[in-house]
């Protein structure tokens, strides 16, 4: 320590920023930018290194030229309560909340504690997040300032990253740090980051200088070498030396280890503040709200932080009624130097002020118990249940764990520890835990009773898991659901999701009688069923004979997307619009999941939605796109070891590879398939690896082997109940049973399709009906049903299967000496197959076409029409000269994306390289046609 006030430091806070021109040159310039633009900037380096202080420069720049600033940080006691920073970065203009439409003034107030009322969804909060900004903005540029994003709670942080995102065009700045190691919900937020390094050697010395001028050289040198150009560290060594040993009258210390030299120092320091100060400043900590009145309302005189304030540990901004710590260090020294009897008492104090804000007193209360006490775990409970209403699942996990280890040993406690791993298994897809979870849940489970909650955990553990076992899920589901007493209370949310759970297992089981069970509970749920549960039960078990009574009410919950902030909502309105053919509907909604969730917790939701967009744009045509996501599906699953997922993305990219007639792939992926679910009965991957084959083997020709496929999905002749995907190989099973001579085989599938009306149910599904009996009709209503085939509204939306139409139309036409027709049909389907580089079957088309007398030249597709809208946009903005992750950053997509898609681009436009690639779309402008009218 020092000998004497005169030979200390200067305060940290007082110093100039030493070598940091280009770091504050750069926030310069984000400031400038956002005051007429808007802009984002995360920073990062190592502890110590100046994040903070750049932060203060920044703002302390921004208000120079009038910005207003919005500071936040996080903290370690509030990491648990949802909102908190939030709260802090937006209480400075609650003011204004007045100004913002219902729904957003709503939104907020209730996020914000504000007021009571149903909880919004987080992406609702976001945008009413950015409307406050944006509004406070339009008369005064805004930059908020967040540190120590690690330690922000979940809801904050999901919400601030949506709105960093957001802040283009809105003359609101954002900017944040942490550090370098600490994960951070901001990590994979896709937002411009800079990294604060070390001070170069010259700097550094110049800032040791500054600080301690009484330094003697060689210690200084000393110091030098062991700081590595850490600012707090320079800052924080020389004062765990002696005067002695700061003049060099005496050797310093053989070994001076960074990290535990800094900790020291800060122990030291606080240790040396009057038990006032001290205790001031654990009552700062454990509050996390930095509030200057809050103390004051404790009894807490805040005259005691003097000695904290004088040695550079706080500094007390009077005027805004807030104390804030120099460095997130202090406060883990104060809690670490602080005794068990302290903290109790501290959180007890906390708790009795905090009658207004039920959460954060049931966290005082339960951080002031010793031992269990079910009163507190009742109340953490229900702030639980609170915190997972507004969207942030994994904070109530949190909350339920610590509600169990206040529990005494029995039922509740056994039902908070099923509930928190029903929550990590259903909500956040966190499925690590569960099974240690449950087994500690099922010791106080009474008798043979297992409960509803522990099941649907349990059951998607098992599901999702490596361990994928079908069967086991379905009994713990059905056992579960049928305990509860009859008739089943809709109300209740627990059996609901048991409901959700349920169907999920018997579609992927995929057997008629696994659906049995469900269908006779179903049948016993009391009105009124919830909507969505009604509508996937209607499409998910057996869509051919009863999705076509639901279409008006699936239409009006895809139009009710726009303004659902839950994502699970989201993607289960996807999946009942999957087999109806209303994906494209969902697109919207299902890319919100990917851009407001990348890197979330609940990864199982972003691959949920990846999967139903990779099926749409399978069906649609946007086949280069397709691959980049379901690449990106497929390793997301491995790293979470989820391989039933796994599967969806395999099963796209082999649909991918059979289009384009790669064989050898399409066996590669659909064996993976089918290995791994053979042995666990998982029917429906089974089927839709068989889906890949059959349209492998039809585009080689090979009709025999694509005939015996089918018959794993639905024998010819009947449309399989229970088996949704039947309805996606109509064409299929008719054309390979046609081809194979199985003519009756194919009229009775025919006949069977037209049962069930399935043409009902989707412009798809109605030309594949006409095409399939057109195959097996005489050649007048064969050119009938084609023409028909053809002419459906909105059938350009399918492309593939519109052209697969047209070619059989042609080849129909050709073997009939219709030879113009045939001619005009297969040079359509031609150019269709050739665009989507359908190889097997633009050779089939092309052969066709040689036959009617045609010579076919070099179809390989040219001109602006060649690149789809996203391959035209990422190869602009690469022209342009952006970097594969600036480009990413903008567009929502992750470099490796990008990559995929300029090496797509690259052969299409005939060149090798990006130099080339302004050239080459200057000169597809040059070719495309005038526009109509010209």
């Amino acid at each position: 320590m020092a000998d004497s006030p005169a030979d200390g430091p200067k305060t940290v806070g007082d110093a100039d920023l030493f070598g940091r021109d280009d770091d504050l040159r750069i926030l310069h310039t984000l400031v400038d930018r956002a005051r007429q633009y808007g802009g984002a900037l995360l920073l990062f380096g190592e502890p110590g290194i100046g994040k903070t202080a750049l932060l203060d420069a920044a703002s302390a720049y921004a208000e120079a030229v009038g910005t207003h600033v919005l500071r936040a940080s996080g903290t370690q006691f509030e990491a648990g309560h949802s909102f908190s920073t939030l709260h802090q970065a937006l209480y400075p203009m609650v003011g204004d909340l007045d100004a913002l439409n219902p729904v957003h003034r709503r939104a907020l107030g209730v996020a914000l504690g504000l007021r009571a009322g149903s909880p919004p969804g987080l992406l609702v909060i976001a945008n009413a997040a950015l409307a406050l900004l944006s509004h406070a903005a339009a008369t005064r540029p805004v930059l908020v300032v967040v540190d120590d994003l690690p330690w922000l709670d979940r809801a904050s942080a999901m919400v601030l990253a949506i709105v960093a995102r957001r802040v283009t065009g809105t003359r609101v700045g954002f900017l944040a740090a942490y550090r370098s190691g600490d994960e951070s919900f901001f990590d994979r937020a896709g937002l411009p980051d800079h990294e604060v390094r070390p001070l170069a050697e010259e700097a550094a010395d110049a800032l040791a200088a500054h600080w301690f001028p009484a330094l003697v050289p060689a210690v200084r040198r000393r110091l030098l070498t062991e700081a590595q150009g850490n600012p707090l560290a320079l800052h924080e060594l020389p004062l765990a030396l002696s005067g002695r040993q700061r003049s060099g009258a005496a050797r310093l210390p053989e070994v001076l280890p960074l990290s535990g030299r800094l900790q020291a120092t800060f122990e030291s320091r606080i240790s040396g503040l009057p038990p006032s100060a001290r205790q001031v400043l654990l009552l700062l900590v454990l509050d996390g709200t930095g509030s200057l009145p809050a103390l004051v309302a404790l009894g807490a005189d805040a005259a005691a932080l003097a000695p904290a304030e004088r040695a550079g540990l706080v500094a007390v901004e009077e005027g805004a009624g807030r104390v804030r710590f120099r460095h997130p260090l202090t406060r883990s020294a104060v809690v670490n130097l602080s005794t068990v009897e302290e903290r109790l008492r501290a959180h007890a104090m906390l708790a009795e002020r905090q009658s207004g804000s039920p959460e954060r007193r049931a966290w005082h209360l339960a951080n002031a118990t010793v031992g269990t006490d079910e009163q507190v775990a009742r109340f953490l409970e229900e702030t639980a249940h609170t915190i997972r209403s507004r969207g942030d699942a994994a904070g109530s996990v949190t909350a339920l764990l610590r509600a169990a280890d206040l529990s005494p040993v029995g039922a509740d406690r056994s039902r908070r520890l099923a509930e928190a791993a029903y929550f990590g298994a259903v909500m956040t897809g966190d499925l690590r835990e569960v099974p240690r979870l449950l087994a500690d849940a099922r010791q106080g489970e009474s008798g043979n009773a297992r409960s509803l909650v522990s099941a649907v955990a349990a059951a998607h553990h098992l599901l999702l898991s490596g361990e994928g076992d079908v069967d086991t899920a379905h009994r713990l589901l059905v056992g579960a659901i049928e305990m509860q007493p009859a008739p089943y209370v809709s109300e209740d949310n627990t059996l609901v999701e048991g409901f959700y759970t349920l169907g999920w297992v018997c579609y992927f089981g995929g057997r008629a009688e696994l659906w049995t069970p469900f269908h006779a509970a179903f049948g016993q749920l009391a009105a009124p069923v919830p909507e969505l549960l009604a509508l996937l039960a209607g499409t998910f078990a057996d869509p051919a004979r009863t999705a076509s009574a639901l279409l008006a009410r699936i239409e009006a919950a895809i139009a009710d997307l726009d303004g659902q902030g839950d994502p699970v909502w989201s993607v289960r309105v996807g999946l009942a619009a999957m087999f109806v053919d209303r994906l494209t509907l969902c697109r919207a909604a299902l890319w919100r999941i990917l851009r407001d969730h990348r890197g979330d917790a609940a990864v199982t939701l972003t691959l949920h939605a990846r999967s139903l967009l990779g099926l749409d744009q399978f069906i649609t045509g946007e086949w280069d796109e397709l691959q980049a996501l379901a690449e990106e599906h497929v390793e997301l699953c491995r790293l979470h070891n989820y391989r039933l997922l796994e599967c969806l993305g395999l099963y796209l990219l082999a649909m991918l590879t059979a289009a384009r007639g790669d064989h050898e792939a399409t066996k590669a992926l659909t064996d993976r398939m089918t290995t791994w679910a053979t042995p666990r009965r998982a029917g429906l991957v089974q089927r839709i690896a068989a889906q890949a084959l059959i349209l492998d083997a039809l585009g080689r020709g090979d009709f025999e082997q694509a005939y015996r496929h089918t018959t794993t999905i639905t024998a010819a002749g009947e449309l399989a109940t229970h088996v949704p995907h039947a309805l996606w190989v109509i064409m299929d099973v008719v054309e390979a049973a046609v081809r194979t001579g199985r003519t009756a085989e194919a009229v009775a599938h025919v006949e069977a399709v037209r049962a069930c009306g399935v043409a009902a149910l989707s412009s798809r599904l109605a030309m594949a009906v006409d095409a399939a009996a057109a195959l097996v009709a005489g050649d007048e209503d064969a050119v009938i049903l084609f023409e028909r085939a053809l002419s459906v509204a909105g059938g350009e939306h399918w492309p593939f299967e519109r052209a697969r139409i047209a070619l059989a139309y042609g080849e129909r036409l050709r073997r009939n000496k219709a030879t113009v027709e045939a001619r005009r049909h297969l040079i359509d389907a031609l150019n269709t197959f050739e665009r989507l580089e359908a190889r097997p079957w633009a050779a089939r088309a092309a052969s066709e076409l040689r036959a009617t007398g045609q010579s076919i030249g070099h179809h390989a597709p040219t001109g602006v029409g060649s690149l789809t809208p996203q391959q035209r946009e990422i190869a602009e903005l690469a022209a342009a000269g952006l970097t594969n992750k600036q480009i990413g950053e903008r567009l929502f997509l992750s470099p490796r994306t990008v990559g995929t898609h300029l090496y797509q681009v690259f052969p299409k436009l005939g060149i090798t390289s990006r130099a080339a690639l302004r050239d080459a779309l200057a000169g597809l402008d040059d070719q495309a046609p005038p526009p109509a009218g010209l």
